[in-house]
């Protein structure tokens, strides 16, 4: 695996790059990082969707421990789980494991605060905005009608519609609902909704197998859209 985690650049789309505080619920951020890092996974040739549940296609290591981490547990699981218990499975903790991450790799800082002299409580502000900026051009680019998106762009495009993030994107009022209509669009090209024959995709069969059934369990997990 090379570049920046699809959970990685949700995470940094979720949060205020000034105040360093998430723009969104926690509940709807954890459950789409879960899903990105198995997204990862089938990425990679992993792990795949079959009969219901997400199994393992290849148990080698990727080299990035974040998710061999989550490779190792579905490995080492005897009895496959579908996407929405792992995602529910997965969350718990995620977030931190990635924002120590970013830290160290100097994208984001940690700021240490108390809030009524005995909450703590920790900002993350970014340092380094190449990384965020390269995620929201492809994603402007996608939403503008731009190249047909490649299919880790497709897959993030599922995820940032099925965590309901678009105001993330700076969009308000009729905007979101444009954007939301055109991340669909994405999903469905890209063969993740089922509109479109998986031959005609523009990402792998086995990749948007997997897309499709952890968007619809994060989908599912969040309930009936505002």
């Amino acid at each position: 695996m090379t570049g920046v985690a699809l959970a990685e650049e949700l995470l940094l789309l979720a949060y205020d790059d000034e105040t360093g505080k998430a723009t969104m619920p926690r509940i709807s951020l954890d459950l789409g990082m879960a899903a990105a890092v198995l997204v990862e996974l089938a990425l990679a040739g992993r792990v795949a969707y079959s009969d219901g549940s997400l199994v393992v296609a290849d148990p080698t290591p990727t080299g990035e421990p974040i998710v061999d981490e989550v490779l190792a547990r579905i490995a080492a699981t005897e009895t496959p789980g579908t996407p929405s218990s792992w995602v529910q499975r997965l969350r718990h903790g995620l977030r931190d494991k990635i924002l120590g991450d970013l830290c160290r790799r100097g994208v984001v800082r940690d700021v240490e605060e108390t809030e009524l002299g005995f909450i703590h409580v920790h900002r993350y502000p970014t340092v380094d905005a190449t990384v965020e900026e390269d995620t929201r051009r492809r994603l402007a680019e996608a939403l503008t009608g731009g190249p047909v998106p490649d299919e880790r762009t497709a897959a993030l495009a599922t995820l940032v519609s099925a965590v309901r993030m678009e105001p993330a994107l700076g969009l308000t009022g009729a905007g979101v609902a444009e954007a939301h209509q055109r991340l669909e669009e994405i999903a469905g090209g890209a063969g993740f909704s089922g509109t479109v024959n998986l031959e005609d995709s523009v990402v792998r069969p086995s990749v948007a197998l997997v897309v499709a059934a952890l968007g619809r369990a994060v989908d599912q997990a969040l309930g009936k859209r505002a």
